[in-house]
């Protein structure tokens, strides 16, 4: 018999602001226990380094969470010349140290990232890095000494901008697809240069339709947490719910279809429905019922033209 899961039947979205020095695995764990959410993950993970937007899933909103990681990213970056780390970033320890050219200027950076970083391209990703081979972490190996040979990858820079240069400091705007790695941009930018360079500053802005300005930090969060005088627990758990975004933000952009109550039941059965004069020109739609407006999930238009469920969310 399996066993019931610890907390609260709690379904929706988060959107943290990571702190620096914490994992993204250990961000998702303190939230989860504030909500005391029985089910809960992360969409992307961020370095310890990085701070910024980390979207956490609780409860039914995990099934949608493949749509995010799919999605694409925006971060700032500050790369640090002149030294070049064996993880890529500060967290590293340096393995080469060279003079930042007195005469680098913003034209010779730009002209650099329009050429090498822009666009369709294909990067290396760091040896530090969370890729799995033969089912083992990349970063695993390397702290074993184990080495290993990583396979390029092709990724898609949508935008890329130099924001500042200092004298030995490069802040970056990158506008990317799922599976870049802003470390590698640096890393590469650093030998194109002839310096070496490293991550000192990486933040998350941008999640699909997310943005920064909807994140909260976990200290904001601990604090709405908190009771307030003689304050009934069910008070705090509105107070926390109402912070969450619905279980399919995620795939909000998805055109919605209505459907009667005995249609709705026919489709968490795993039927299908012929309701060819209600589909919108798309392949995937959300779901609701037309009498308690309740959310059935993600359903798909198959070969034949009819509805059937792809991603159903448990409306127990």
């Amino acid at each position: 018999m399996a066993r019931k899961p610890k907390g609260r039947s709690i379904s929706g979205l988060f959107l943290l602001d990571k702190p620096q020095g914490l994992s993204s695995n250990a961000a998702l764990q303190r939230v989860k226990r504030i909500y005391g959410a029985a089910k809960a993950g992360h969409t992307g993970a961020l370095d310890p380094l990085a701070t910024g937007l980390l979207p956490i899933c609780l409860g039914e909103a995990t099934k949608f969470s493949q749509y995010l990681l799919d999605s694409d990213k925006r971060y700032l970056t500050t790369a640090k010349l002149g030294q070049r780390t064996d993880t890529c970033d500060a967290e590293g320890e340096v393995t080469e140290e060279k003079p930042v050219p007195a005469s680098l200027s913003r034209e010779q950076i730009e002209a650099l990232l329009v050429e090498h970083f822009s666009g369709e391209i294909e990067q290396v990703p760091p040896v530090y890095s969370a890729l799995k081979l033969n089912g083992q972490p990349l970063y695993k190996l390397a702290r074993q000494g184990v080495e290993v040979e990583v396979k390029p990858r092709r990724v898609r820079i949508h935008e890329i901008r130099l924001l500042a240069l200092r004298a030995d400091e490069v802040d970056l705007e990158v506008f990317c697809s799922k599976g870049t790695y802003i470390r590698s941009i640096v890393e590469d930018l650093g030998l194109l240069l002839g310096c070496g360079a490293h991550v000192s500053v990486l933040r998350r802005l941008q999640t699909g339709p997310f943005h920064a300005d909807q994140m909260m930090t976990l200290e904001q969060l601990q604090n709405l947490a908190q009771p307030q005088a003689e304050e009934a627990q069910n008070s705090i758990q509105q107070r926390l719910d109402a912070l969450l975004l619905p279980a399919w933000a995620p795939v909000s952009d998805l055109p919605r279809i209505q459907l009667e109550a005995a249609e709705a039941e026919r489709l968490q059965m795993g039927q299908r429905l012929r309701v060819d004069d209600r589909l919108p020109d798309a392949d995937e739609f959300l779901v609701f019922n037309r009498v308690t407006d309740e959310f059935l999930g993600i359903a798909e238009r198959d070969a034949k033209g009819a509805l059937k469920g792809k991603r159903l969310v448990s409306t127990a």
